[in-house]
């Protein structure tokens, strides 16, 4: 397959379709999500409303990704750690490198990043106020 840029809906669609059919068939990450999330389908279509505000500033997500991943960890017995999120990076750095090339795929994996130092920290913070 040849690598692309990264530059509208239909190519954050592919990432994320793709990504998260990695995601269910993983050992340790796919029970998590697929014990969490019950309609595939919507939860695609939201993760790409919000992969597309993040990367091209569309406004399509209306959402609170902390208080989401707060509430995961919650259902979760607070067994969330930095390991999970380490996974999910490796998953989504390894998908984008398969699809994508460009600018806009660093800023994906940028984001991500930064994304993911600071979900951990709101779920940690979040789990000494309990």
């Amino acid at each position: 397959m040849d690598k692309q840029e990264l530059k509208e809906r239909t190519d954050v669609r592919l990432l994320v379709e793709t990504f998260y059919g990695k995601i269910r068939q993983h050992e340790i990450l796919g029970p998590i999500f697929n014990g969490i999330i019950s309609d595939w389908d919507s939860h695609l279509t939201l993760l790409t409303d919000f992969w597309e505000t993040q990367l091209f500033l569309k406004r399509k997500y209306h959402g609170n990704p902390v208080t989401v991943h707060q509430e995961v960890d919650d259902k979760m017995n607070h067994t969330i750690t930095p390991e999970h999120f380490g996974l999910w990076l490796n998953l989504w750095f390894a998908t984008i490198d398969e699809l994508f090339e460009g600018e806009t795929a660093w800023i994906a994996k940028n984001r991500a990043q930064k994304m993911s130092t600071m979900l951990f920290m709101q779920i940690y913070q979040h789990r000494n106020k309990t």
